[in-house]
């Protein structure tokens, strides 16, 4: 497998730092509209691999799918690369945001309610994608909505 330059990893990964928003769900949509829909640096089957491997270690899911794809791409260094790319921006920005808004009220502020609605479209947008993909008949299809009825239950 070629290895590509860690530094290319950190470019991207910083990228989606900055821009991303939501949960590990939400972080789990970016990823795959980034590295397999946009960049293809995997196949959908691989990505669904890395997530489905992900879900059954400790820790969030994104955090650890980043560096498995940052290690595929670049190596040891790549993993590195992703992490410290994707999660530095996030944690400065929550330092900074909490220590502007401290004065506010989040119950009140109408924008806060609009980024928690996007984070739910960021999070369908990317079940339906991996939907398309993973459940492309019927059969499948069906298994998927039972399991997710079966797991709420």
């Amino acid at each position: 497998m070629t290895r590509h330059p860690a530094i290319e990893v950190l470019a991207v990964f910083f990228r989606l730092g900055l821009t991303s928003f939501g949960g590990p769900i939400a972080h789990l949509g970016y990823f795959r509209e980034e590295f397999v829909v946009r960049r293809r640096w995997l196949t959908e089957a691989a990505y669904a691999d890395l997530v489905a491997l992900c879900q059954f270690l400790p820790g969030p899911a994104s955090s650890q799918v980043g560096m498995g794809i940052g290690l595929l791409r670049a190596g040891l260094p790549g993993a590195g690369a992703a992490w410290l790319g994707f999660t530095l921006p996030s944690a400065v920005i929550m330092i900074l945001f909490a220590l502007l808004v401290t004065d506010l009220d989040p119950g009140s502020a109408g924008w806060l309610r609009g980024l928690k609605i996007m984070a739910v479209a960021v999070v369908a947008q990317a079940v339906q994608g991996m939907a398309r993909s993973l459940c492309p008949d019927r059969r499948r299809a069906t298994l998927a909505a039972a399991a997710a009825v079966l797991a709420l239950l």
